[in-house]
């Protein structure tokens, strides 16, 4: 009995074993190398392949980075952090994890080079797949290239360049062995060591040959790549090579690759991919994932940034300050809390630009919208590298308008042609859909959700796009309900989750902060204004305008009767108060306020140098108004009938700063006279006969003519050329002067003319009287 017991026991022995091989065997993950067979690298496999009706496979850990410029230590340390986070990560969850790197254009030394490459290739990244991604554009060379080629898989753009590794000399042969050490390690199928050795050496050529072998007592044809001299050792060891050699890279030329002729070859790249889209769909991730996060393994410098009321130059230029100032202390995630109606279409697109731009200094940007973004708010959150919303937050309706005769309209299509151009743009470095932001400006476009036919992705596209890529997409798209005809495309925080435009919704700020990874003790408020900012906010309203330009006219009328000095600074501070404001606001530049000097100056040399009211005259005044209506707004945008309100606006604040000039200098000259104290401030003349005393010295009457000059009698013949009087005030150059006894108003033929001295009149042009000094 217990002999039979044994041999039962036994027998169960081996078949459970014999079951577990070929569990084992069934379940195995395909290769990198069969899997990528297709064009498309193996996925990511988790660390337990579960049962078929257990649990659905896990999503890998996904982080991206950007390696742009020059490889220091500064950013071997942000990739070092970042891996070795991902590889705690999966073991702590028992999970893959997926290293993407971006790499763009940079010369890097080979020091720093090959240490970020020997650790990329090491064994403390046990469980973090690194794969290189170069996207359209990129050329990648040099130092640079070596880190590309440390890398687990390749991925490139067609049109992205990666090779010539030594920039058209060959690498030092310490270089050159460190390299083929590095893809020996790394055991990449498609670096061939051949193949290395052309990217490193221009002298080299590259062959592609087809070496015949017999497997299984079937014929195979293997391809090989080689050098000349590995050929012929091939040949003279007697291997079979039906088909003359490909030569892949000749010699005397960089080992340079584009992506197209890298896969054409099946050498180097895993596969091509025209977008980070096609990205994330090879490794079966979702594409918000392959945003570079350059908080990721570090401390998030967190600065909020709120984007409030009507979106126009003056807010933009606070917007632009505000990230300058974060920027300077050390924040790399910026979020943008939006709350705004909208506001002018070009200051909105300066605005997103300015925020897609700063991935280029490895700054995280966040759109975050409580309650609603319309319009060019929408716009501006649609260049940030994320948006999060409430539910029941609204986005959308991004239309242009135009004005004709006071009635709002819908764009022209040529301004709507730019708009298309612009979002198309915004969204493809965003990686979200083009079509669904069009759809925000254009009322008749529709989109429809498809689903690739090869890769299994569900995208939006409009009707255009479907036409052009042929049969990539399955039949019967469905319509997206929100883009019917005549309807903008405005959605909720929900739906914009669906539709691939927004991050998952978040209830509050909160949860955003645990979402975004910064500690719940961090407060993060939102930046407020300066009392700099304050003032340029408020010396840009239309009443704080015509106050500046009403003040520095007026101090000009008074500074010309009372010559103290005082009322001329009082009034250049306050045309220097009215630039600094708009150029602080984003509406002025160096141009107007150019142009204002100019004028101020052509009026000087009317004045005191040129006399008469001619050409300097009317020139200076033409430039000094055209400055003041070029500061006060930008006529950059996209709606002539926006820019035509606006100056008109300007035109009429000016016009009545000036209006109010004339009438107080009317007052003045008419009423300061007489004023106590400020009588005596002004040069008044002597008082005629019959005139109320004055307590001055009088004119004898019978030299009192009705006129002073100018007309009949015995004062019109003693106003004529040559004849000889004093100055009574000081010619600036016009002024009073005594001739024969009469008051007379006279202009100096130029230079000041002080007071006592003797003049001559030289001409006499109607009632202007014009004298010289003897």
């Amino acid at each position: 009995m217990s002999g039979l017991n044994c041999r039962s026991c036994n027998s169960q022995w081996w078949l459970t074993l014999l079951m577990l091989l070929l569990c084992s065997s069934t379940s195995r993950p395909a290769s990198a190398q069969q899997a990528a067979g297709n064009g498309k690298p193996a996925p990511v496999p988790a660390a337990e392949q579960p049962a078929a009706a257990e649990a659905p496979v896990e999503k890998p850990l996904v982080q991206m980075l950007v390696i742009s410029g020059a490889i220091d230590a500064a950013v071997q340390g942000r990739i070092s952090n970042t891996a070795l986070t991902l590889e705690g990560q999966a073991v702590r969850q028992s999970r893959q994890a997926l290293l993407v790197l971006e790499f763009r254009r940079g010369t890097s030394s080979f020091g720093q080079a090959s240490d970020l490459a020997r650790f990329l290739s090491s064994a403390q990244l046990e469980h973090v797949r690194t794969v290189a991604w170069i996207p359209a554009g990129e050329r990648i060379d040099g130092n640079n290239a070596v880190v590309v080629l440390a890398c687990n898989e390749i991925v490139m753009h067609p049109d992205a360049e990666l090779g010539d590794l030594g920039r058209n000399e060959a690498m030092l042969p310490d270089q050159q062995r460190f390299v083929l050490d590095l893809i020996e390690r790394r055991h990449n199928p498609r670096l061939h060591t051949a193949l290395v050795r052309g990217m490193m050496d221009p002298a080299l050529e590259v062959r592609k040959v087809g070496v015949r072998l017999m497997r299984d007592g079937q014929e195979t044809i293997q391809p090989r790549l080689v050098t000349p001299a590995e050929h012929r050792e091939l040949l003279d060891g007697g291997a079979s090579i039906p088909d003359a050699p490909d030569t892949i890279k000749p010699a005397g030329f960089p080992g340079l690759f584009t992506g197209a002729r890298a896969r054409a070859h099946d050498v180097l790249v895993t596969a091509t991919a025209a977008s980070e889209r096609e990205l994330a769909t090879l490794y079966d991730v979702p594409a918000r994932l392959l945003q570079p996060d350059v908080t990721y393994g570090t401390t998030p410098e967190a600065v909020r940034i709120r984007v409030d009321g009507m979106i126009e130059p003056v807010l933009e230029t606070f917007i632009d300050r505000q990230i300058d100032r974060a920027l300077k202390n050390g924040a790399n995630l910026l979020i943008f809390e939006i709350e705004s109606p909208g506001g002018m279409v070009h200051s909105s697109f300066n605005l997103a630009d300015r925020i897609a731009d700063l991935e280029s200094e490895n700054v995280r940007t966040i759109a975050w919208i409580p309650e609603m973004a319309y319009s060019g708010a929408a716009i501006v959150a649609m260049g940030c590298d994320e948006i999060y919303m409430t539910e029941t937050a609204e986005f959308g309706a991004a239309a242009p308008v135009v004005n004709e005769g006071g009635q709002w309209a819908r764009a022209p299509e040529k301004v709507l042609s730019m708009m298309r151009l612009k979002l198309t743009e915004l969204a493809q470095r965003k990686g979200r859909p083009a079509a669904l932001l069009i759809a925000t400006a254009d009322k008749d476009l529709r989109v429809y959700e498809a689903r690739n036919r090869e890769t299994g992705e569900i995208w939006f596209l409009s009707e255009l796009e479907l036409e052009q890529e042929g049969d990539a997409w399955e039949e019967d798209p469905k319509l997206v309900p929100e883009t019917v005809e005549d309807n903008l495309l405005t959605i909720s925080g929900r739906r914009a989750h669906e539709l691939q435009i927004a991050a998952p919704p978040v209830a509050s700020f909160d949860e955003l902060k645990d979402r975004l990874g910064i500690s719940p003790e961090t407060e993060v408020l939102p930046v407020g204004r300066t009392w700099i900012d304050s003032l340029i906010f408020l010396l840009n309203t239309d009443f704080a305008v015509g106050m500046l330009i009403f003040i520095g006219l007026i101090c000009i009328y008074l500074e010309l009767h009372f010559m103290s000095g005082l009322l001329g600074i009082v009034s250049a501070l306050c045309f220097a108060l009215f630039f600094w404001s708009h150029f602080l606001g984003g509406t002025a530049g160096w141009l107007e306020v150019v142009l204002f000097l100019l004028g101020i100056g052509c009026i000087g040399l009317e004045i005191f140098v040129v006399p008469g009211f001619g050409v300097f005259g009317v020139s200076g005044g033409l430039l000094v108004v055209s400055s003041l209506i070029l500061a006060s707004q930008t006529f950059g945008g996209v709606d002539p009938g926006t820019n035509f309100r606006i100056m008109s606006r300007t035109v009429g604040t000016l016009s009545a700063s000036v209006a109010s000039v004339v009438v107080i200098a009317s007052l003045i000259s008419r009423f300061l006279p007489h004023v106590p104290v400020f009588n005596q401030m002004i040069l008044s003349p002597p008082s005629f006969p019959g005139e109320p005393e004055a307590g001055g010295p009088r004119l004898r009457p019978d030299l009192a003519q009705p006129t002073r000059y100018g007309s009949s009698g015995a004062a019109a013949m003693l106003l004529q050329p040559g004849r000889r009087g004093v100055a009574s005030s000081v010619l600036r150059p016009a002024g009073k002067a005594t001739i024969e006894g009469n008051y007379v108003d006279v202009v100096s033929d130029g230079p000041y003319i002080a007071a006592g001295s003797e003049i001559e009149i030289i001409e006499i042009r109607g009632n202007r009287v014009v004298v010289r000094q003897v």
